[in-house]
C-alpha cells in the first residue's frame, strides 16, 4: 500500500491559541493569498509561503475561529478565488469556509452493539421528519422522532450523506465539500448535537462517505490551481479516462498521495472529531474498478484498492469496534477480508444476494413465479464464510428509487392498504429479521410508506397511527431479533439451517442458531396466497416448540385472517436428517417463529 506521511503538517486551517495557521495543496499555483472578514477581504494582505511539497503556508495571529476566508489562487496569468479543500465548515457550498476551533469527540462512554445484533435505520436527514415546506428537515427535526425509533428498537442510525452538497435539497451523493457538514441540516454543531441524542437514546451513528466521485457541481476541487490535462479536472481528479464514472467525470486520482491523504483524512476525521460509530462507503465497485467491470484486469484501479485497504487498516487500528460498510453489491468476498489477506478490510458489506431474489420472490404477481430455491440461496448466503459481514434489506434509497418503488407499491400499485401488500411486506420484513446479517429498514419501511423515495418529499407520519399494527410487528421482530425476550438468541447467530424447501407448496423452514440447539429459533414462510395445514418438518431437538410471533395475527393488521397455529410438538423420528420431526400449519402470505 501507498502509506500516506504519518506525522505530515495538518493541512487547512488550524486554530492555536496564538491564531490560525493556514495550509494549502496548491503545486500549479504561482502565489496564493489567504482573503478573508479578518482582513478586510484584502487580495494581497496576508501571502502564503510555497514549501517544497507543493504546499502553501502562511500563520496568521489576527485569524480566530469564526472568521470565513478563502484562497485566492494566482497561476498561468489567471486568478482562482477557491473553498479550502479541508474546511470544517462552510457558509454554503457556493460559500466561504470558516475557521473552526479545535474539536475532538467526548467520551461518553457509549456501548455500540455487537455486528450480529446491530438493526441499522437508514435515514434521509432531509425528508424524514420535514416539516418545514420551505426548507428540508436536519438534524433538530430528526432527534424529535427518538422516541418513535427508541419504540422500535432499533439500535444504529445510517445516515444518508451529510458532507456539504450543492443546494439543500439532494440524495447527498453530490459532495462538494468532504470535511464540511451540510449547512441546510444544521452544521457542524447540530451534528454533534445529534450523536449526543443519538448516544444518549442507545443509537449508533453510521454516515455514508463519497469517494467514488465528487461533487460534480458546486465543486471548487475542479482545476483547483488552475492546471489539467486533457479538458480534465486538474490535481485532484484522474486526467484521463479513468475519470470518468457514472455520475460525472469527476473520480479521484487514487494514486497521487496528496489524493489519497485528503481521502483517507477525511474518513478518519468523521471517527476521530465527531465519534461516529461506523462509515458506510458509496458504491465501492467504482473505487476499485473504472467502469463497473470487475473481470476485466484492463478495468481495475489498484490504487483504488489499496486506498480502500489504507483506510480500513487505519480504522481497525485507530477505531477497534468501528464498522465500516462497502456497497460493493458483488457479492466479492474479498471486498470483506481482512487487509492481511489481500482483501479490502470492510467489515460487511451490502448484500444484492439478498435484496433481488427476496424483492423479486416478494413482488411477483404469481405464487408459481416465486422460487423457493433463490429465497433459500439468499436465507443461507451461500458463498460467505461469515454471514454477518453482509447488510441484508428488502428496501434501501436506491432500491425505492431509479424506477423501483417501495416493496407494498411494488406489490399493489395502488398502495400499501391492500391486503396483498400488507402482508407479503410482513413477509419480507420477517424474511429479513430472520436471515443472518445485519438487517437494514430505510425509513418509512415501517408503517408502509408508499411510492418511490423522493429528496423533496417528506415521510408522511400519519400512516405510523394508519399501520400501527404494521409497526407493531416490525418493534415485534426486532425485539425477537436481538432477543430481548430471551430464548431467541439464535436468530442473532451465525448458523442458518434448511430444515423443509417445497416448490410446490412454496414453504421454506430453516434453523437459525448458534450451535446451540437450545438458543435455536425455527422460521416457516408460506409464499403462496392460502394456508398450509398439517405440515411436517423436521426437527433438531425434541420438547415442544413455542410460537413466537405470527405475522398473520389479526392485532398486526385488521386485514389480516389470524390463522390459528399454535407450537410445534417435536416426537421422534428422523426427518429431512433430523432427529425429530413436527407438524405446522400456517396461514398464506405467512411467517411464524418458533423457539424452545
Amino acid at each position: 500500500m501507498n502509506e500516506a506521511p504519518s506525522a505530515a503538517p495538518p493541512m487547512g486551517a488550524v486554530a492555536h491559541s496564538d491564531g490560525t495557521a493556514f495550509r494549502v495543496w496548491a503545486p500549479n499555483a504561482e502565489a496564493v493569498h489567504v482573503v478573508g472578514d479578518f482582513n478586510d477581504w484584502s487580495e494581497d494582505a496576508d501571502p502564503m509561503t510555497r514549501e517544497d511539497d507543493g504546499c502553501w503556508v502562511v500563520d496568521l495571529p489576527h485569524a480566530a475561529p469564526g472568521h470565513e476566508y478563502r484562497y485566492r489562487i494566482s497561476a498561468g496569468g489567471e486568478v482562482f478565488s477557491r473553498i479550502d479543500p479541508w474546511a470544517r465548515a462552510v457558509t454554503g457550498s457556493v460559500g466561504n469556509g470558516i475557521v473552526t476551533a479545535p474539536a475532538s469527540a467526548p467520551e461518553d462512554g457509549f456501548q455500540r452493539p455487537d455486528w450480529n445484533r446491530m438493526v441499522i435505520y437508514e435515514m434521509h436527514l432531509g425528508t424524514f421528519n420535514r416539516s418545514d415546506p420551505d426548507r428540508p428537515g436536519g438534524f433538530a427535526s430528526a432527534v424529535e422522532k427518538f422516541d418513535h425509533l427508541r419504540r422500535l428498537g432499533v439500535n444504529a442510525l445510517q445516515l444518508m450523506p451529510i458532507q456539504e452538497f450543492a443546494g439543500d435539497l439532494s440524495w447527498g451523493y453530490n459532495p462538494a465539500h468532504i470535511f464540511a457538514v451540510e449547512t441546510a441540516y444544521g452544521g457542524p454543531e447540530g451534528f454533534r448535537a445529534f450523536l449526543r441524542e443519538a448516544h444518549a437514546s442507545g443509537f449508533a451513528v453510521l454516515m455514508d462517505v463519497v469517494y467514488n466521485h465528487f461533487g460534480p457541481s458546486d465543486l471548487d476541487l475542479w482545476r483547483f490551481d488552475g492546471w489539467c490535462e486533457d479538458d480534465k479536472g486538474g490535481i485532484y481528479f484522474y486526467n484521463d479516462p479513468r475519470s470518468d464514472t457514472p455520475w460525472g467525470d469527476t473520480r479521484p486520482d487514487y494514486g497521487r498521495p496528496e489524493v489519497r491523504r485528503f481521502i483517507r483524512e477525511n474518513a478518519l476525521h468523521w471517527l476521530s472529531d465527531y465519534g461516529v460509530d461506523g462509515l458506510r462507503f458509496d458504491m465501492t465497485l467504482y473505487i476499485r474498478t473504472i467502469s463497473g467491470d470487475e473481470g476485466s484486469q484492463d478495468d481495475a484501479l489498484p490504487e483504488g484498492w489499496s486506498l480502500m485497504q489504507e483506510v480500513n487498516a487505519a480504522i481497525a487500528e485507530r477505531f477497534p469496534g468501528r464498522i465500516a460498510i462497502a456497497e460493493d453489491l458483488r457479492r466479492n468476498r474479498a471486498v470483506t477480508e481482512p487487509v492481511e489477506q489481500g482483501g479490502a478490510g470492510f467489515g460487511a458489506q451490502w448484500d444484492a444476494g439478498f435484496v433481488h431474489p427476496i424483492r423479486e420472490a416478494l413482488i411477483a404477481p404469481r405464487d408459481e413465479d416465486r422460487s423457493m430455491q433463490a429465497v433459500v440461496d439468499a436465507l443461507t448466503c451461500s458463498g460467505a464464510d461469515d454471514p454477518f459481514r453482509r447488510v441484508v434489506y428488502t428496501e434501501s434509497h436506491d432500491e425505492v428509487a431509479n424506477g423501483q418503488s417501495r416493496v407494498p407499491h411494488e406489490i399493489d400499485g395502488d398502495g400499501p392498504a391492500g391486503w396483498a401488500a400488507q402482508k407479503r411486506s410482513a413477509l419480507g420484513a420477517a424474511l429479513m429479521f430472520s436471515a443472518a446479517g445485519i438487517p437494514m429498514l430505510f425509513q418509512g419501511q415501517e408503517f408502509l410508506q408508499g411510492g418511490w423515495f423522493d429528496d423533496e418529499v417528506p415521510l408522511d407520519w400519519d400512516l405510523d397511527e394508519t399501520f400501527r399494527g404494521v409497526t407493531r410487528l416490525y418493534r415485534d421482530l426486532i425485539a425477537l431479533r436481538l432477543d430481548r425476550v430471551g430464548d431467541a438468541a439464535g436468530l442473532s447467530g451465525r448458523a442458518t439451517e434448511v430444515l423443509l424447501m417445497d416448490e410446490t407448496r412454496k414453504l421454506v423452514a430453516i434453523h437459525r442458531h448458534e450451535g446451540s440447539q437450545d438458543a435455536g429459533a425455527i422460521v416457516v414462510f408460506n409464499f403462496r396466497h392460502e394456508p398450509a395445514e398439517e405440515v411436517e418438518i423436521g426437527l433438531p431437538a425434541g420438547g415442544v416448540w413455542r410460537l413466537r410471533l405470527n405475522t398473520d395475527w389479526d392485532g398486526y393488521s385488521p386485514d389480516f385472517a389470524g390463522f390459528p397455529s399454535g407450537p410445534m410438538e417435536a416426537e421422534e423420528g428422523e426427518r429431512d436428517g433430523q432427529p425429530f420431526h413436527g407438524r405446522v400449519s400456517i396461514g398464506s402470505y405467512s411467517a411464524l417463529i418458533f423457539t424452545r
